[in-house]
């Protein structure tokens, strides 16, 4: 058995020291040279006291002191790792990475994944980790990097994917005006040509709204390249900016802005938080 729970205590301490925050069941048991049944007895015996969390079977996180009131580390210590055990690509991306690239007017209150599998999302602590789904990850590939983190780095989209992302999954961002607010902190990161590219990898509905977004908040200059992508394509048919404002009795059946370069129908102008 592990003895008085300290080897594992012990265990737990030299992986922060080499800047690890996860370990799975397999892993302790092999090092400890214990069976299953003590390493889960010291494992619940650890999560009672608050300096470990099980975020999925035979996955733990580490919990180290300064992040006891948290109940958990950022979830920037543990996502690459448990995206591994997954088996899944991902990375970090809407708001959050928004937040990484500079844009950070709008508070991010959950830590946001983009993955090829539908995941629950996972509280740990006063962490919540959101994921959300996109079936072709291999067609985003040019537009995911890595970023350091404090143990190890993270995957997480570029400023021209997380702009794209923005209106592809406006139910993450708080709505049109959250968006508008972004981008133009966004903007000084963003090169046009890469956002073409990438644009090829999204419905063309997302590509007009985020063009007409792009030339309200004053940023014309990052759209030319991505609509002419776009127009090469064929005729466009006109959108709604909001599908949810064109829902909405206060603003039907007369759209205040019908943009024809972008074919986008506005029924409420955004309005950024400045």
């Amino acid at each position: 058995m592990i003895r008085h729970r300290r080897s594992l205590t012990d265990y737990m301490n030299r992986l922060l020291s080499e800047g690890r925050a996860v370990f799975t069941a397999e892993e302790a048991e092999r090092t400890l040279g214990v069976r299953h049944r003590a390493f889960l007895d010291a494992a619940e015996r650890l999560q009672r006291r608050g300096m470990l969390l099980q975020l999925r079977r035979g996955f733990y996180v580490i919990v180290p002191p300064q992040f006891a009131t948290w109940g958990a580390p950022p979830p920037a210590w543990y996502i690459n790792a448990l995206m591994a055990r997954e088996d899944e690509p991902y990375y970090v991306g809407l708001l959050k990475a928004a937040e990484l690239h500079g844009a950070t007017h709008q508070a991010v209150m959950e830590f946001q994944v983009v993955c090829g599998k539908r995941l629950p999302e996972i509280r740990a602590g006063r962490n919540r980790v959101v994921f959300y789904f996109r079936r072709d990850m291999a067609s985003l590939a040019a537009g995911v990097e890595g970023h350091k983190t404090d143990t190890g780095t993270m995957e997480i989209s570029s400023a021209e994917l997380t702009a794209l992302d923005l209106l592809r999954y406006p139910q993450a961002t708080g709505g049109i005006d959250s968006i508008a607010t972004v981008l133009p902190d966004l903007g000084g990161t963003i090169k046009p040509e890469r956002l073409a590219l990438l644009s090829r990898a999204f419905e063309r509905p997302v590509v007009q709204r985020l063009g007409h977004l792009l030339e309200h908040v004053g940023r014309d200059d990052l759209a030319g390249p991505m609509q002419e992508r776009l127009r090469s394509q064929g005729a466009l048919r006109w959108t709604e900016l909001d599908p949810q404002a064109a829902r909405h009795p206060d603003f039907t059946p007369n759209p205040q802005v019908r943009d024809a370069k972008w074919k986008v129908v506005v029924r409420r102008v955004p309005e950024p938080d400045l």
